[in-house]
């Protein structure tokens, strides 16, 4: 922990006061959503009936479980664990069961309290007063919210300890024979942990490594005269547990040696090859990890080397995977805007499941199926993390801003969101779109509810809507679908547009914008943005059945062919999309976003003319191909229109409009030119 140094003037500590005051609430703040984290891990898993939860743990120490039996743990390969590993857990057997089950959740629990206070107070030094005061409760929040341990606890497994262990070993035990002696029960415990004992050896701490190495045979050896069988089938038969536990291609296993195998490499040649990479990995893991303790940074060297564990065991299963998470602390890039790229990446890798970091394309299977063991790969081997030597590594290439100053009294709403003028970093922007869209589709999916009372309320509303257009004279509906029917050149057009232009032309524009002009690219992704959240709302509240999915009505569904109204699920969700997420239609709220964005930004008369005609050729095919209703278009331009309104509120005008009133937005905040800003400028 950092310390605070007392005194100055007096007027310097009343300045201090609020920040202190601030620094306190925020820090507060994020206990409690350490703990309320914490609470709904437990609720999650003591709330579940027994025989879904703690299944591992069941398995292990129930009635009948492997460890009760008189023969070997692994007949049945359920027991994954080393020898050492049954004979710690055996007397665990003549614990009540619930009674266990609530320690063990407990125990887990107070491990994982315990991992994020010695991993924040491993931080390499010097840090700031504000980082000691908060990384612990960050550390703790992600850690409660990350996969491996979430599904640790679900499974009641064991795999936090060695991870807790050599932390122990690496950072709070005092003296070497301490820190080997932890990082020796950890070997025992998960036999790649004893990678770490080269990392001791080669940063200076021998006589830790020796006393590591020492500790992992003096338990295997205890207990191979305890379990002489066990031993044998686990040390030569399975040869290190390989072939115990779940398949070794299964996805769960992501390991090198799983990796391989969905390749569909076996036999003499995925042996070898898988020997031959992890011999590769391990030796250029540590010498990036010696490097890096002899820079100060030891938390990262143990990440790093943790990293180069989950690939080089032959099975590597989720509730294993924690040392990624602890690669968080390293830092990359030389800008301030590129500094949040590897973090947040590491921490929707550890947080989300795979199929919410990439799309469900056959082409990207082979990312997604291994996309842990790459993150850990790129960990331990390629992503070049800052020496602490770096000019860069404290003071990153600052962010330019442009000065925004407000046209009304309380515009921009939220003065430190700054209109920044250099362009986004394109992997971080790729996968925040990425995982907000997903979680878009994820939302969409829910909103309208299930079985009949939900296509009973969306046809309700559809209803309601059409005796408004009908008030309004505008439900035109019917009488365009059929007259589109009747054109076939037509119908093939407003079908082809209604399914191809809808992800095409958005995706296009923000492309281009990001490219030719980063500024515009800002404000134009946040309009977008917010339209989509308000979008969501709508669908949330007033799930509507489209005119295609309205019974007795006589609409052609163009797109989709003929309805069959006798199925009484259909409509209702399909594994794409909400049948009954009509209103607001976002077809034609990002169509009008895209005319919107392309005629306020285009430099040529034409080009505005053009974007200008995509949100009407959308409207048409919308209403022709009977997707949509009239009214459904209104509420996409309401959210729309909202949602510039609320990008112009919460952050103020576009650098451009700011420059009319404030200045240039290629002069510094102080009145000092800087040189006119290109739109390309990096």
């Amino acid at each position: 922990m950092a310390n605070v140094e007392h005194g100055g003037r007096g007027g310097e500590a009343f300045a201090q006061a609020p920040d202190q005051a601030r620094l306190k609430v925020a820090r507060l703040g994020l206990w409690a959503v350490a703990a309320i984290l914490a609470v709904r891990q437990l609720t999650t898993v003591l709330s579940t009936p027994r025989g879904k939860r703690l299944t591992d743990l069941e398995t292990w120490v129930g009635p009948g479980g492997v460890l009760h039996v008189n023969g070997s743990l692994y007949d049945s390969t359920q027991f994954t664990g080393t020898p050492f590993g049954g004979l710690v857990l055996k007397p665990l057997t003549r614990a009540a069961q619930q009674a266990l089950g609530w320690g063990w959740t407990f125990g887990t629990l107070l491990l994982v309290v315990a991992l994020g206070l010695v991993a924040a107070r491993a931080l390499p030094q010097p840090v700031s007063r504000r980082t000691s005061l908060l990384a612990t409760p960050v550390a703790i929040s992600l850690l409660m919210l990350s996969l491996p341990v979430r599904n640790t606890l679900w499974l009641g497994q064991t795999s936090i300890i060695p991870v807790l262990l050599v932390l122990l070993g690496c950072f709070a035990v005092r003296g070497q024979r301490a820190g080997g002696l932890c990082i020796g029960i950890g070997a025992a415990l998960q036999p790649t942990v004893l990678l770490f004992a080269p990392l001791l050896w080669f940063t200076g701490r021998r006589r830790a490594a020796v006393w590591a190495t020492g500790t992992f045979a003096a338990a295997t050896a205890l207990a191979w005269a305890a379990m002489p069988h066990d031993s044998y089938t686990y040390w030569v038969h399975h040869m290190a547990g390989v072939g115990l536990g779940g398949k070794a291609d299964a996805l769960a296993n992501q390991s090198l040696h799983g990796a391989l195998l969905r390749l569909d490499l076996t036999g003499p040649l995925e042996i070898a090859l898988f020997l031959l990479l992890g011999a590769v990995v391990a030796t250029l893991a540590l010498r990036r990890a010696v490097r890096y303790a002899h820079d100060g940074q030891l938390l990262l060297a143990v990440a790093i080397t943790g990293c180069a564990a989950i690939a080089v065991s032959p099975t590597t299963w989720q509730h294993q995977l924690l040392w990624v998470l602890l690669a968080v602390v390293g830092r990359v890039g030389s800008r301030a805007s590129d500094r949040y790229v590897w973090p947040v990446a590491v921490v929707l890798v550890t947080t989300l499941p795979a199929k919410m970091l990439l799309p469900n394309t056959p082409a990207v299977y082979p990312l997604r199926d291994n996309i842990v063991l790459l993150a850990a790969l790129a960990a331990a081997t390629a992503v070049p993390f800052l020496p602490r030597t770096s000019p860069y590594y404290r003071a990153p290439v600052p962010t330019r801003y442009a000065p925004a100053p407000a046209r009304f009294r309380r515009v921009p709403f939220l003065p430190f969101l700054r209109r920044v003028l250099t362009r986004p970093n394109l992997l971080l922007e790729l996968l925040l779109i990425r995982v907000t869209y997903a979680a878009y589709q994820q939302v969409r999916l829910a909103a309208a509810g299930s079985g009949a009372a939900g296509r009973a309320t969306a046809e309700h509303h559809g209803r309601l809507i059409l005796d408004a257009e009908r008030f309004l004279h505008i439900d035109i509906e019917l009488a365009v679908n059929h007259a589109v029917v009747k054109i076939h050149w037509l119908r093939s057009f407003f079908d082809f547009y209604y399914e191809s232009f809808h992800f095409v032309v958005p995706l296009s524009v923000l492309a281009v914008l990001y490219w030719r002009r980063p500024v515009d690219y800002r404000w134009a992704r946040t309009s977008l943005g917010f339209a989509t959240l308000l979008a969501l709302v709508g669908f949330w509240l007033f799930p509507l059945a489209p005119p295609r999915l309205m019974p007795n009505l006589g609409i052609i569904d163009t797109v989709h062919g003929v309805q069959d109204f006798s199925k009484p699920d259909y409509g209702t969700l399909t594994a794409l999309t909400n049948q009954y997420a009509a209103m607001p239609s976002l077809h034609f709220g990002w169509s009008l976003w895209c005319g919107v964005a392309i005629a306020v930004l285009a430099p040529k008369w034409w080009m505005k003319a053009l974007g200008l005609l995509h949100p009407l050729f959308t409207v048409s095919a919308i209403v022709a191909t009977g997707n949509h209703w009239v009214l459904d278009a209104v509420g996409g331009a309401a959210v729309v229109a909202a949602g510039f309104g609320l990008t112009h509120a919460l952050t103020g005008p576009r650098p451009a409009a700011a420059g009319a009133d404030g200045g240039p937005p290629d002069r510094t905040p102080d009145g000092r030119g800087r040189g006119r800003l290109h739109p390309t400028d990096v």
